[in-house]
């Protein structure tokens, strides 16, 4: 049986709905590697004590307060990501983005010349990507146990054929699925199966799935920093943040075999963009107990963020006879209000001479937090977040960073070590991030130009569809390489 015409209704609204915002949307805009100068990149991003850098507006403000004269500078970036994914078969994919890292500038407030009391108080605009997302992945292999088909019959499961909605509803229009001979209408078979007509499903078909999403995180940093008797600086940031990112997927299955369906391919495309704006604010503090060493302590209220959703989703499908049927729902819009964790960030920088610098962060960021909220789509979001309760964890991550100098020439590296955010038990519950870094710097008393290299590395594991019988996941492996260039011009002394 087929049904005549597409049922679209209020409850289709709700269905969608389901598959709209989830753990990993709230995962996604919580998550910061923090991004800048190629001086901030090379050393592995651990200036929470250091200060003097204007990447640090987004990570302690009171590196503000160590500026001495002002300074201005700009940081073009390159990035490239590789993807490797075994899914039955190996496949890889890549891309390079074009982008800016960090642009701002800091100058004096106050200044003054003695040694006790408010020695200085800058003002500060920065901003800083804190998260590129960027990347492509391409999964291809064999379908050896189930298809996506499956998934949208197990969820077509008791509801009446006049009834679907989302993706199933169009999967049974495109002859995808359809109600199983002589058991009512309630229950369905698949292309693979015959519509339930054959005892087992014939798979071995080619399954692929090409996942390019674009987009980033970032922030507008406005901060005042200042300096206290040369012992303790201390600053605030108020940011504007920038959510911007396209998901999208294009799954398809084709049979070079007999079925007799008649089925030869599908392909389904599922596609949401988000653009949002955010505010945050940060607090923090360096203490400089003596001459070579610093403390540093910061603190990052949630950030809250405005964000409208725009989704749609559509199938086609082909026949050995020739036929050939295309779908798609109505697409949905949503608004809808995500506030991130709070973080606590404490770091200590130690000066060897004028010779070396050694730096080392720690933070912690309690995912589990994350919460979505209803800002015009009227949606109960309760569910959501008990699921972001229950699925996402506390996190530490740790950076360390080095600097070494000869005159005027600087050679930096550095490490970090992003913890899992998923709960023991959960399919990514090892999913951790890890980067390396290394670069070069020129400086002179008014100009300075660094160079910094950083590689950003994680494995995840992908679901791509589930069914009653089985999770089809793919494995992924991801590197990051991101280039970084920063000029930067002092002035004011």
């Amino acid at each position: 049986m087929k049904k005549i015409a597409i049922i679209i209704a209020a409850a289709s609204i709700t269905l969608q709905g389901v598959f709209a915002q989830n753990v990993d949307d709230a995962l996604r805009y919580s998550q910061v590697f923090y991004q800048g100068t190629a001086r901030f990149m090379a050393m592995g991003s651990a200036f929470t004590a250091l200060g003097g850098d204007l990447s640090t507006l987004s990570q302690n403000p009171a590196g503000l307060g160590v500026f001495r004269s002002s300074e201005i500078s700009v940081s073009p970036q390159l990035f490239h990501i590789n993807s490797r994914a075994n899914f039955h078969g190996v496949s890889e994919d890549y891309l390079y983005n074009f982008n800016l890292g960090q642009a701002g500038i800091v100058t004096s407030l106050i200044s003054n010349n003695k040694t006790t009391g408010l020695i200085s108080l800058n003002f500060g605009y920065s901003f800083n990507k804190t998260n590129n997302l960027h990347s492509t992945t391409r999964i291809q292999g064999t379908g050896t146990t189930s298809s996506m088909t499956d998934s949208w019959a197990d969820a077509s499961y008791g509801t009446h054929y006049t009834d679907l909605t989302g993706a199933s509803g169009i999967a049974y229009d495109a002859w995808l699925i359809d109600t199983v001979t002589l058991t009512g209408a309630n229950t369905y078979g698949t292309v693979f199966n015959n519509y339930g007509d054959n005892p087992s499903s014939d798979y071995g078909q080619e399954i692929g799935r090409l996942i390019p999403n674009e987009g980033w995180t970032g922030e507008h940093a406005i901060s005042i920093g200042g300096n206290y008797s040369n012992k303790i600086f201390f600053g605030a940031t108020f940011g504007i943040n920038t959510v911007k990112y396209i998901g999208h997927y294009e799954h398809h299955e084709s049979a070079d075999y007999y079925l007799d369906s008649g089925f030869d391919n599908f392909t389904y495309t599922e596609h949401f963009t988000n653009y949002g704006t955010g505010i945050s604010f940060k607090i923090g503090t360096i203490y400089k107990p003596t001459e070579n060493l610093r403390i540093g302590l910061a603190f990052h209220a949630p950030t809250f963020y405005w964000i409208d959703e725009y989704y749609y989703d559509n199938i086609s499908s082909n026949f050995t006879d020739n036929s050939h049927y295309e779908y798609e729902n109505d697409p949905m819009v949503y608004s809808y209000s995500l506030s991130t964790p709070f973080r606590v960030l404490a770091g200590a920088a130690y000066q060897l001479k004028k010779v070396a610098l050694f730096s080392f962060d720690y933070e912690f960021v309690d995912y589990s937090s994350a919460k979505f909220s209803e800002s015009g789509d009227y949606y109960d979001y309760s569910m959501k977040n008990s699921e972001i309760r229950s699925t996402l964890k506390g996190a530490s991550n740790f950076r360390a960073g080095a600097e070494l100098r000869f005159n005027n020439l600087y050679l930096r590296g550095g490490y970090g070590y992003y913890g899992s955010a998923f709960k023991t038990g959960e399919v990514n519950a090892n999913m951790d991030y890890r980067s390396l870094s290394a670069g070069i710097g020129f400086r002179e008393q008014f100009f300075s130009i660094d160079f910094g290299y950083v590689n950003l590395s994680n494995n995840q594991n992908y679901i791509l569809y589930n069914t009653y019988s089985e999770s089809a996941m793919a494995n992924l492996d991801f590197s990051r390489n991101i280039y970084t260039i920063t000029m930067g011009f002092k002035f004011g002394y």
